[in-house]
């Protein structure tokens, strides 16, 4: 079967020269994660990475028009059911984080180095996704 697709967001910042990107937790889990959704009719795939951002961790900035990669992953449904997904990710240059935002209640939120955020994720193609955004890398968008 084809894996169904979603979009998420790779938020991230520079603070004194290092770059820091955004984990979240699921919902379900716990575990750590970047922003990610559904499609939605009528909202691009860059403008709905944005939208989750905000949505589940009350971030807001710029984002690119095309996505950096992708990973894959499995999402349980419910005790009986998984399904297969496919994510495109954008990076979003953080500009603002909000006092409230939808999910605020519902996730934990944590700022780190990208290669301390490529060892928190349990996805290896998240986990090389975020790796490559160390600042020995090139600086992202």
């Amino acid at each position: 079967m084809k894996p169904l697709q979603q979009c998420a967001a790779i938020p991230w910042v520079e603070v004194g020269g290092a770059v820091l990107v955004l984990l979240i937790t699921t919902r379900g889990t716990g575990r750590w994660t970047v922003p990610k959704g559904w499609p939605k009719r009528g909202m691009g795939d860059a403008q709905l990475a944005a939208q989750e951002a905000y949505e589940e961790a009350g971030v807001a900035g710029e984002i690119t028009t095309k996505p950096i990669g992708s990973f894959e992953y499995t999402k349980r449904l419910h005790l009986f059911a998984w399904i297969r997904c496919r994510v495109a990710v954008y990076l979003l240059r953080a500009d603002r984080q909000h006092l409230s935002w939808p999910e605020k209640e519902s996730r934990t939120l944590r700022w780190v180095a990208p290669s301390v955020a490529a060892t928190m994720v349990r996805e290896r193609q998240l986990s090389d996704l975020l790796a490559s955004l160390e600042p020995t890398s090139p600086k992202p968008g």
